[in-house]
Order: C-alpha cells, then sequence, then structure tokens
C-alpha cells in the first residue's frame, strides 16, 4: 500500500509542497509541450529526413501511448508508490526525447514519440495524484488550475518554440531541451519530496491490464484514424472498432475474477465517479475544440496573426486557474456537483456565444469567449477531479486520478476526429459548390489553407474565409451540444459526494 505520511503536511514537508509543486510543474510542462511543439516544424523535419506520408503518426501514436498508459500508471502510483512512478515517467520520457532528437528516419522518429507517450501517461495522472496527497481539498482546485494553466499556455507557446528551433537552430533541439527540464523536475523531487511505502507483496493484473491495453489501443487507433487513413465506414475502419469493443468486453470479464484488478469494476458504480468520468469525456473534447479550431479561425477567417490568435486562445487559460481558485471556495460551502453545475452554465454560454463569432467580429470578441470558456472549464474539470480524489483513501487516489485522465483523454481523441471530420466536411461542401466563376480557378484539393497563402487572388481568399467561418459555425454548434451534454453528466453526481476519507482536512460535501 501506498501512504504519504499523514503527519507531513502539518509537520515540515508543507514548506516543502512549494518545490515539489515546480518540480511537478515542470514535468507536466515537459508533457504539455511535447503536444503542441511539432506542430509548426513539421515541415523542416519532413525536408531533412523524409517521410511526408507519415508525419501524421507523430500526433497520433503520442496521444494514443499516453492516453492508453494513464490508467495503468495511476493505479500503480497506489500499489508501489507515487514517487518511482513519477521518476520511471520522466525516465521514460526523456529516453524517448533522446530517441527522437537522434532520429534518422520518420521511423525512428515515430518510435520515439510512442515512447515520450508512455512516459507522458505516467507522469499525467501521478502529477494530480500528489497534488490531492499534499493539499487539502479546499487547496485542490487552485492548484489543479496552475497545472491546467501549464497545458492552456503550452498550446500557445509550444508552436512559437517549435517554429523558432526550426527556422533559427535545428528541430533536433525541440526534444534536446527537454533533458534539463526534467533532470531539474526529478532533482527537486528527490530532495523535497518524501513518501512511506508499505512493502508488502502484490500480485499484479496481467490479463487486465494487456487486454485494457489492447483493447483502448484498437478503440483509440480507429477514432484517431478514422477519415485520415481510412473511410469511417471502411471494413478496416469497423474491424479495429469491433475488435476493441469485443477486447474491452473480455477485460471487463477478466477484472470480475482478478485478486486486485487494474481498474476495479465498482468504479463504474459510483454515481460521483460515473458522473465526474463523463464531464472529464466532455472537457476533454471542448479543450480539443478550443485549442485546435480558435487559432485556426482567427488566421483564417479574421486574417490575424499567429501571434494574435495565439493570444485569443490564451485567454481562456487565464479564465481557468482563476476559476479553479475560485471554486475551491465555493464548493467547500456548495459542494462539488452545484459548483460543476455553475461551470457547466458558464461554459454553455460560452459556446452558445462562440455562434455569434463571423467574419467580422474582432479578435477581442474572440478573446472574451475563450475566457468565458476558460472560466466555465475551470469550474467544472477541478471541482469534478477534487471530488474524485477525495471519494476515496490514499491507496485508490491514483487508479481514480488516473481513470478520470484517461476520460479526458478519450474525449480529446474522439473530438480529433468528430470535430476534424466536421470541419473538412463544410468547408469542402462549400468549396465545392463555390461560383463557378471561382470554381474553375481554384486548384485541386483545395482546403481552408488557401486563406493563408499570399499568392491567392482576393476574391478566392474572400470565399474561402466565408466557406471557413462556416464550418467555425458548425464546429460551435456540436461544441455547444457537448457543452449541454456535459452539464447533463454532471447532475449524475450526487449533491454531497465528498465521502469521507481521513486525510482530507475540511472535506467539501
Amino acid at each position: 500500500m501506498t501512504a504519504v505520511e499523514e503527519g507531513t503536511a502539518a509537520v515540515g514537508f508543507r514548506s516543502e509542497r512549494g518545490a515539489v509543486l515546480v518540480a511537478v510543474m515542470s514535468a507536466t510542462a515537459l508533457v504539455a509541450l511535447d503536444s503542441t511543439v511539432l506542430a509548426t516544424a513539421v515541415p523542416t523535419i519532413v525536408e531533412e529526413i523524409g517521410g511526408f506520408s507519415q508525419f501524421p503518426w507523430l500526433f497520433s501514436i503520442y496521444l494514443l501511448t499516453s492516453a492508453v498508459a494513464t490508467p495503468l500508471f495511476g493505479r500503480l502510483a497506489d500499489t508501489h508508490g507515487r514517487r518511482p512512478v513519477l521518476f520511471g515517467g520522466i525516465a521514460v520520457f526523456l529516453a524517448g526525447s533522446v530517441i527522437c532528437a537522434a532520429a534518422p528516419g520518420m521511423g525512428v522518429l515515430i518510435a520515439g514519440r510512442a515512447v515520450q507517450g508512455i512516459g507522458a501517461g505516467a507522469v499525467q495522472p501521478v502529477s494530480l495524484t500528489i497534488v490531492g496527497d499534499l493539499y487539502t481539498v479546499a487547496e485542490r482546485a487552485r492548484v489543479q488550475g496552475y497545472l491546467a494553466s501549464v497545458w492552456g499556455m503550452s498550446a500557445v507557446v509550444g508552436p512559437a518554440i517549435g517554429g523558432l528551433f526550426s527556422q533559427y537552430a535545428s528541430w533536433r533541439w525541440i526534444f534536446v531541451v527537454n533533458l534539463p527540464v526534467g533532470i531539474a523536475a526529478v532533482w527537486l523531487l528527490a530532495r523535497n519530496y518524501h513518501e512511506a511505502v508499505a512493502r508488502t507483496r502484490r500480485s499484479i493484473d496481467v490479463a487486465g491490464a494487456a487486454t485494457l491495453v489492447l483493447g483502448w489501443s484498437l478503440v483509440l487507433l480507429a477514432l484517431l484514424e478514422g477519415g485520415v487513413a481510412w473511410a469511417w465506414d471502411s471494413p478496416i475502419g469497423v474491424g479495429v472498432l469491433v475488435v476493441g469493443a469485443a477486447t474491452l468486453a473480455v477485460f471487463v470479464l477478466v477484472e470480475r475474477r482478478a485478486a486486485e484488478p487494474v481498474v476495479p469494476l465498482w468504479v463504474f458504480r459510483r454515481p460521483v465517479l460515473v458522473g465526474a468520468a463523463l464531464a472529464q469525456l466532455g472537457v476533454g473534447a471542448l479543450l480539443i475544440g478550443l485549442d485546435s479550431y480558435v487559432p485556426v479561425y482567427a488566421q483564417g477567417v479574421l486574417g490575424a496573426g499567429a501571434v494574435a490568435a495565439g493570444f485569443a486562445l490564451a485567454t481562456m487559460t487565464v479564465g481557468w486557474p482563476l476559476a479553479a481558485t475560485f471554486a475551491g471556495r465555493l464548493y467547500l460551502r456548495i459542494g462539488f456537483r452545484d459548483t460543476s453545475l455553475i461551470g457547466g452554465a458558464v461554459m454553455v454560454l460560452a459556446f452558445v456565444a462562440g455562434l455569434a463569432l463571423s467574419q467580422t467580429s474582432s479578435l477581442w470578441t474572440v478573446a472574451g469567449v475563450c475566457f468565458l470558456a476558460g472560466v466555465g472549464l475551470g469550474l467544472v474539470a477541478s471541482p469534478t477531479m477534487v471530488a474524485v480524489q477525495s471519494s476515496v483513501g490514499r491507496d485508490e487516489r491514483g487508479m481514480v486520478t488516473g481513470t478520470a485522465m484517461f476520460s479526458r483523454s478519450l474525449g480529446s481523441a474522439v473530438g480529433v476526429g468528430v470535430l476534424g471530420a466536421i470541419v473538412t466536411a463544410v468547408t469542402a461542401g462549400r468549396l465545392e459548390h463555390a461560383p463557378v466563376a471561382l470554381r474553375d480557378r481554384l486548384p485541386a484539393g483545395a482546403d481552408a489553407r488557401l486563406a493563408l497563402r499570399p499568392d491567392v487572388a482576393p476574391d478566392v481568399v474572400a470565399y474561402v474565409r466565408a466557406a471557413l467561418a462556416a464550418a467555425t459555425h458548425d464546429l460551435f454548434v456540436v461544441l455547444a451540444v457537448v457543452a449541454l451534454a456535459t452539464v447533463a453528466a454532471l447532475l449524475l453526481m450526487p449533491r454531497r459526494s465528498g465521502e469521507a476519507t481521513g486525510d482530507d482536512v475540511g472535506a467539501a460535501g
């Protein structure tokens, strides 16, 4: 069993929490930046080592391996301790960075990204679990807001860093700079984070882990590659999804008989855990929608530069931690669910406001929508995660945190496929039915990228921007529906969801 000594927060460890938080945020920054930093470096990478047809896997494999690894490492953090799992995760991530930096070809680079993803799958849940161990219920939302702001800023800063390195140095430095940051995080943790782990013999649920990894790998592969590598209704697309679902059914059967299951089935019977997981699923889809398409809209429709588009999105990273800080005070008074429902209402309002965005909107309006969305997401994501962590004891906290984080990753994976298909289909349909005078001047395979090309005629650019504006409107329709569904999921949580756990000082209702 894992147990960070109960008295540490009161007798000395509390003074070291700042250093631990810096280390955790540094480790989180490694993971977050490498989720976005490659976007602007891909052209340079392809030019140097080739593999143009394979480069989408640089993103897909990272998301896939990190998502699948998350629940496993969350469970290992409970059974073997937070320190070794987090140290191991950082080490694996840095090993993947070295492979990427030295990659002679696209195949090795993709393999390195897969290794990085496995390391990220340990860093994400264990970082949040450590926060749950060291901070009281009243403090956790604020601290989780700090971690969320790291992700938000990475979505803005990552592409800029990738572009700078690839243009003025070498794209390989994107991965080399991970080494000092990761080593510094390990050094801070080794000096300041200590835990007492009871050395008991534990059985390992090998069959459960294998079926969980294989099943979700196939499901995520189908979601990530559907409409990209193969058609959604193609035999291979349907086949991969069916086999993945069947493997997950086997996983459920295995877990029923396992002595120490990797994911106990009672997780799916507790309303607080089910409601929070579904809410995190929605949060993941909404986040990927904003991160992926707000910059596209700002640049492709409004004609803003990359920096200005990044600023508009960055306001979300301001709203989230501010809301999380406020949530920590609010849920002590009215409970986790009601606080999250307030956030859900703000979130719905933000995405409904996004429906008004058009070709004539100002960048400040976009920034306002993103800020409001950040407030809503912060008031949903942080209280639900704290509710999950507070509903179990310390020895199960890593497992439920990993499960909730996996739900968010799954939402992002589904969002990438569905939202991308919507934007592509609407834009392509508009271009296909362009006026005859314009249609003959559109190049084969024309898409929204035409709006960013300086060599395209102004009237063609105007039409493409109108098409992309229509696609953005439809995108926000879907996001508003997802926001409403997230609110419905929150209603599954009990109104008073703080179950007694001895280590939660001042546990909220």
